[in-house]
């Protein structure tokens, strides 16, 4: 394990404390592993478990001492295992937050009650770098690997400790090479093929390729001509899912095979439809590491060819790998001796700032230049001035291309370049590439003219150029592309630098619109474009402020984005614009300063909207002072600010500080108004924005005061918009925890028209429909309705799905109105008890509770209900196995199932014999209140067969009964009362309750 943490692993630096391990997804593949290991080492080497280490694992801890249950001593400070070693001392101690561990086996408990267990393991590996050492000594610090070890300990006497210590050891040592082994594959799963390796595979396939018998394929043929700048030839569509290229293969002895080339792989595709001449682009088949594998596996004759021209084949492409290099270094040269013309060349446009002029010319020479690994280790500060001292070139590099040298760890979500790597640096010289490209649009080559213009020009020159520019239909896909292919980017972010107002606004007026291309966004971040239109967030010209604003709003849809707008101020500043001014209601009587006080508002709430799908943005938000003035403006009447003012809103309700200040600044009385707007959008978020807020009592009952529940229930009857029916029904379904709700939704219809939506909707809309329902039928007029409405036989359909949190709102409902006689009988009917125990077998614990809270009003309310759970094949059986889960809903909800199973004595006997006494015993040193009613309920009937009081009494159950007195809720005092009573019965349990002072 020693070997793996140290090579494998990623650490911090150290500097002068010890050195942490990194946030990476192969640091937490390995941390997985690890706590796979510790986790079954327990029931795998039950006498190794309970080997005492020489030292103790020590390190800082979350967990508090309330964790610890069964086994364990526990106070209000502390909590120690009662497994204790030779001298008495325990196996765990915790003293919070300090925790010392000193056997295998009480590392696995400690992960199976740790809430997050990658954090414990990895704070314990952090704490503890010499494991082996401290594990078994200093004797073992160096482990030498025999697989005959294990054979050769075998001969050894199994009671001996230097047995049990010697196959620990080995046991560490096979740990530590499967992590090496694990990372080796973690690693190599991230290499990815790239448009420069296909090219050579084709064109050394196109050589092999003809009419003779000698010859590997009759032909192989690009489907399309024209490439990208990226070196793809797919559309940036397909170029999402990381395809390449496509091509049409004709072997010697089968039909035309058409191939999709893929950062993935190399795959079959649906083939080219002829009357259309497009690509079925669906996969037929495996996935295949390159085209040659593909192919052999695809054409026999292929192969054989193949094979006997192998040799020729390498040798060729060894030739070229020879000839690239070459190139490679020549033009290096090149593109040194060209730097002082463009030099003098860039500083033509240095009317503003001058040090902007780094960045004004990328070059297609930069593939040659520019070193991986320097780009690589210094991606935030060199790239302007890489790039100003690369060689001017007709045609400029993809700004796409620039992401491709970012730190690995970073999570990359390019399109068109992502599936390239440095290799492809490579490819093919700009000539052969106007050539290929020569069919582009008419518009691809004037805007390379204009941004020539606006790479050379003067002031006026630069105006006029971007004026043109905006004559072009930049919500066009070509069009933007054309911009970033021809080195635009890089000009247009440069000129948000310079001091001339027009020329930052006629770049921020085409960056708005460009920008919402997902791959120019990206560009923009990595040029970066986004610390400058922060900075201009500040500028005392409005129009300014409000095309930054709309172009951060464009830009900030992905992480990374989001993450710069907040490290580099821009939150305050966007809270800052929503201060329009408080008379903004009447747009009619508004003044033009006032109309632009509100438009700059309405662009900041759009780039607040964009950037509060982060958590630490939203709290960024708040302590900005944003709720205010989000409220005050959701007083307006403009429909264009509400939107983004109610959206930003519904997506900082998921926070609990804001559902809080929501209430204070009685923002809920205005969402409520505006859901009688005629606009559709505005309606479906001031839905979700109440759906986010309605978990809390008191702002169901201001949705209620408010009169927000009638127009919900009047916008159900409008099913054409989906995602607006799916806030709709979310909204209803948390305001119907409310029994005062319920009763308003009764009135207007709402319950009939939700089980009309029980069919034929999306599960958003399902899992929202259903809980709806599942919370009305907890009143007896509610589920009369359902009943008759017939929604129980939908219901029960919805039994057999696969989605988590429709499943828990289904069974919920379906356990609501098993308390109805006449419902259950459907549902018997309808197999719905069936599928409800089947749910049990769920691997959700959510689902498990949910299921098994469902079965007790069907077993109490089911005319036959002991005949009917005999009937279910080992279902008492796996009912008894799920008191041994560590989830404590699931264990409170088959104590209330066992309680009701109990009633029959058949069913009591049959649940004894598969041992539920010791199990429900064990569950006693609970501190879960609604865990012990249902526990002390549980053992109350189970007292009721044969010996089992008895029973109870000798696996220790009682005592910790007595405890339960001293709980503050009532329901646990009655149900423990009953469970004392049956057990006093017998004169040991008395005994055992006086000595606890059940008296008292």
């Amino acid at each position: 394990m020693g070997v793996a943490l140290t090579r494998s692993a990623q650490w911090t630096a150290a500097g002068y404390g010890t050195g942490t391990l990194e946030i990476t997804p192969l640091n937490e593949s390995i941390l997985n592993e690890i706590i796979k290991f510790v986790e079954s080492f327990t029931y795998k080497y039950p006498k190794e478990a309970k080997f005492v280490f020489v030292e103790p694992l020590e390190w800082k801890t979350n967990l508090e001492t309330s964790a610890f249950e069964s086994g364990y001593i526990v106070s209000e400070t502390e909590a120690k295992s009662e497994e204790v070693d030779k001298d008495g001392e325990p196996l765990l101690f915790l003293c919070p937050p300090q925790i010392k561990v000193r056997s295998f086996g009480q590392l696995s408990k400690l992960l199976s009650v740790a809430k997050d267990k990658l954090q414990e393991a990895q704070a314990c590996i952090e704490a503890n770098r010499d494991l082996i050492v401290k594990i078994l000594g200093s004797d073992y610090g160096e482990i030498k690997e025999d697989s005959s070890n294990i054979k050769i300990l075998d001969t050894v006497s199994k009671d001996n400790e230097m047995y049990i210590k010697r196959k620990i050891a080995i046991l560490l040592k096979q740990l530590d090479l499967h992590l090496l082994n694990h990372s080796l594959k973690h690693i190599s799963l991230e290499i990815h093929l790239n448009p420069a390796t296909f090219k050579k595979d084709i064109e050394l396939l196109k050589r092999f390729s003809g009419k003779g018998e000698q010859t590997v394929l009759e032909s192989i043929e690009y489907t399309s001509d024209y490439v990208f700048s990226n070196g793809c030839r797919a559309p940036p569509w397909r170029q999402i899912r990381g395809e390449i290229c496509y091509v049409l293969v004709k072997p010697h002895d089968v039909e035309t095979l058409c191939i999709t080339c893929s950062a993935e792989g190399v795959f079959l595709n649906g083939g080219k439809k002829e009357e259309e001449g497009e690509i079925n682009y669906e996969r037929q088949g495996e996935v295949y590491k390159d085209l040659v594998t593909c192919l052999k596996d695809k054409s026999p004759v292929f192969s054989e060819n193949m094979s006997k021209q192998e040799l020729r084949f390498i040798e060729e492409q060894q030739k070229d790998n020879q000839t690239n290099e070459k190139s490679k270094i020549e033009d290096g040269h090149s593109s040194v001796t060209g730097s002082e013309k463009s030099k003098a060349e860039k500083n033509q446009i240095n009317f503003g700032k001058s040090h902007i002029t780094k960045r004004l010319e990328p070059s297609l020479n930069w593939r040659a230049t520019v070193d991986y690994k320097d780009h690589k280790s210094s991606v935030k500060d060199s790239q302007e001035e890489k790039q100003g001292k690369i060689e001017k070139s007709s045609a400029s590099v993809s700004p796409g291309r620039a992401q491709l040298l970012r730190k690995g760890g970073e999570k990359v979500e390019e399109t068109a370049s992502e599936s390239s790597s440095e290799s492809e640096e490579d490819e093919e010289p700009p000539d052969h590439r106007q050539e290929a490209n020569a069919d582009l649009p008419s518009e691809y080559w004037q805007i390379q003219k204009l941004v020539k213009y606006l790479k050379g020009g003067n002031q006026t020159a630069t105006v006029i150029a971007l004026c043109s520019m905006r004559d072009f239909n930049l919500a066009q896909e070509t069009c933007q592309l054309a911009i970033r292919d021809v080195g635009g980017l890089e000009v247009l972010i440069n000129l948000l630098d310079t001091d001339e107002v027009k020329c930052k606004i006629g770049s921020l007026k085409i960056l708005k619109e460009i920008s919402h291309n997902p791959q120019i966004r990206r560009n923009i971040v990595d040029l970066g474009g986004l610390p400058i239109m922060v900075n201009i967030l500040d500028s005392p010209h409005k129009s300014l402020k409000c095309l930054a604003a709309e172009t951060i709003a464009n830009v900030a849809k992905f992480k990374r984005a989001r993450r710069a707008v907040r490290q580099h101020g821009g939150i305050t500043k966007l809270v800052a614009l929503l201060d329009c001014g408080q008379n903004s209601t009447e747009p009619i009587q508004q003044s033009l300063y006032e109309t632009r006080d509100v438009e700059v508002a309405r662009c900041g709430a759009l780039a607040l909207w964009s950037c509060s799908k982060s958590h630490s943005n939203k709290e960024a938000i708040r302590k900005a002072g944003g709720i205010p003035l989000l409220a005050r403006l959701l007083k307006t009447s403009h429909e264009d600010m509400l939107i983004p003012v109610v959206g930003t809103l519904q997506e900082c309700a998921s926070e609990e500080n804001y559902r809080a200040a929501i209430k204070a600044e009685r923002i809920i009385e205005n969402l409520v108004k505006n859901l009688n707007s005629e606009n559709e959008q505005l309606q479906e978020h001031c839905a979700m924005a109440i759906y986010q807020c309605a978990e809390d009592e008191e702002t169901r009952d201001l949705v209620r005061l408010h009169g927000g529940l009638k127009p919900l229930a009047s916008l159900l009857n409008n099913t054409a918009n989906k995602e607006r029916l799916a806030a709709v029904t979310g909204a209803i379904w948390k305001c119907s925890i409310s029994k005062e709700n319920v009763i308003k939704f009764r009135e207007y219809k709402a319950i009939e028209t939700l089980v009309g939506l029980l069919t034929d909707q999306p599960e958003e809309v399902l899992v929202n429909v259903v809980g709806a329902l599942g919370e009305c039928c907890q009143e007896y007029e509610n589920r009369v309705i359902v009943r008759r409405c017939g929604g129980i036989q939908p219901l029960v359909n919805l039994l057999v799905g696969i989605n988590q949190a429709l499943l828990v709102n289904v069974t919920k409902a379906v356990g609501a109105c098993a308390a109805e006689p006449e419902s259950m009988v459907i549902i018997d009917r309808l197999d719905g008890v069936r599928l409800l125990w089947s749910l049990l077998k769920n691997p959700h614990p959510d689902v498990k509770a949910s299921a098994a809270w469902a079965l007790c009003p069907c077993i109490e309310n089911a005319k036959d209900a002991g005949e009917m759970v005999r009937s279910f094949v080992g279902g008492l059986e796996l009912v008894v196995n799920l008191l041994k889960s560590d989830n404590k809903e699931v264990l409170a909800s088959v104590c209330a199932a066992i309680t009701n199973i109990a009633k029959d004595q058949e069913n009591l006997a049959v649940i004894t014999d598969h041992g539920v006494v010791p199990l429900l015993s064990k569950l006693a040193n609970t501190n879960n209140d609604k865990l012990r009613r249902h526990l002390a309920e549980a053992i109350s009937r189970c007292c009721m067969w044969g010996r089992n009081r008895v029973a109870f009494g000798e696996h220790k159950a009682v005592a910790p009964l007595v405890r339960y007195l001293k709980s503050n809720d009532t329901n646990v005092h009655r149900a423990t009362a009953q469970a004392l009573y049956q057990l006093s019965e017998d004169a040991d349990n008395c005994i055992t309750m006086h000595e606890n002072g059940a008296v008292k």
